[in-house]
């Protein structure tokens, strides 16, 4: 039977790279993004997303109603990270990080709901180690990290009648163009790379379903990026 997963975030970085992933794992994709992507297949559908609007979201899960009512797996990838010290932050700037990162989400797993398998759906959220690991200069990304986190530790529990299974990954910092817009004077060779993300995303994807991943971290062998 052919396997339905919906992705945020697919047009760039590590959404594009998962959504090629799924679909050479046989899954047909629905991606949401405000871009589009030229990524051409015959089971991908490219379906505009602003997933900070209640009227984007809810039309993104209407276009995906046309082919299908059930969702194997959910990847909620989404998300933006600007670096800036707390003095200089703006308050606009950290209400758009919660907007995208936390209630995002939010509006995701409420028009996820009516498409949910009993017992097979599968929800993975790319987190990172910024939901439980406080980083200097990026305090909106954290707190809407933490948020995300919050909220999905919260469904877990008000679906649990459901049995899906939850993963939450929070890899360490990730070698990707995001990083070129940033500024930032980390070492690049001490990030993981595209391939080593995706090494560990691939292993959750095709894992027995009878195996239920709650939180994996992952991060290079220099450890936490500070």
């Amino acid at each position: 039977m052919e396997k339905c997963a919906i992705i945020t975030g697919s047009s760039s970085g590590l959404g594009l790279e998962i959504t090629k992933s799924l679909l050479n794992l046989g899954y047909k994709v629905f991606g949401g993004s405000r871009s589009g992507t030229d990524l051409e297949h015959s089971n991908f559908y490219d379906v505009e997303l602003d997933i900070t609007s209640p009227e984007s979201v809810e039309e993104f899960f209407e276009t995906i109603r046309e082919f299908t009512d059930k969702v194997h797996l959910c990847v909620n990838n989404a998300g933006i990270c600007e670096m800036s010290p707390l003095s200089e932050m703006t308050p606009e700037l950290f209400e758009q990080h919660l907007a995208i990162n936390t209630t995002g989400p939010f509006l995701l797993f409420q028009g996820l709901e009516s498409f949910v398998i009993e017992n097979e759906t599968h929800i993975i959220s790319i987190l990172s180690t910024a939901a439980h690991y406080g980083y200097p200069n990026v305090a909106a990304y954290n707190a809407s990290k933490f948020g995300q986190l919050g909220l999905i530790e919260s469904l877990k529990k008000e679906w649990k009648d459901y049995k899906l299974r939850f993963t939450n990954l929070f890899p360490g910092a990730i070698d990707t163009p995001l990083w070129d817009k940033m500024g930032s004077k980390f070492s690049r060779a001490k990030m993981l790379k595209t391939e080593e993300f995706m090494a560990v995303f691939n292993f959750v994807v095709t894992a027995p379903p009878s195996i239920q991943f709650p939180g994996l971290t992952f991060l290079h062998k220099e450890g936490y990026l500070e």
